[in-house]
């Protein structure tokens, strides 16, 4: 059983950064990649960054590219998204997920897309 848990979320203003953690983000028999998903009041979840098992791959929204890093500390079993030079579109519930097969960020998700979700943690941008 994968158990997720965010931490690290807050406010800050534009411009600034945040690194968002995530415990529990093991790669198993059932889970080949871990990732972030976000979802902004009205709108969709949105997948913001994936990491694969194999070769350790990065994937990444074009929205977030250039800004957002994602990575793992393979000894702690933590997730990182590191965010810089953050916008105010960027405010939203973060939540690391992880599933066997995980979709290609930058697409709408849906809640069965992952087989495990953490409780999510909460970024605010301000102008």
């Amino acid at each position: 059983q994968v158990q997720l848990a965010e931490s690290g979320g807050g406010s800050v203003q534009a411009g600034g950064s945040l690194r968002l953690a995530c415990e529990g983000a093991v790669f198993t028999s059932s889970v080949n990649c871990v990732a972030w998903v976000r979802q902004a009041p009205g709108k969709e979840r949105e997948g913001v960054a994936v990491v694969y098992m194999l070769g350790d791959l990065t994937r990444y929204a074009d929205s977030v590219k250039e800004r957002f890093t994602i990575s793992r500390d393979n000894i702690k079993n933590l997730l990182y998204l590191q965010m810089n030079s953050l916008k105010p579109e960027d405010t939203a519930m973060y939540y690391c997920a992880a599933a066997r097969r995980c979709p290609i960020p930058g697409r709408s998700v849906a809640r069965a897309d992952y087989d495990y979700w953490g409780q999510g943690t909460q970024v605010t941008v301000s102008s």
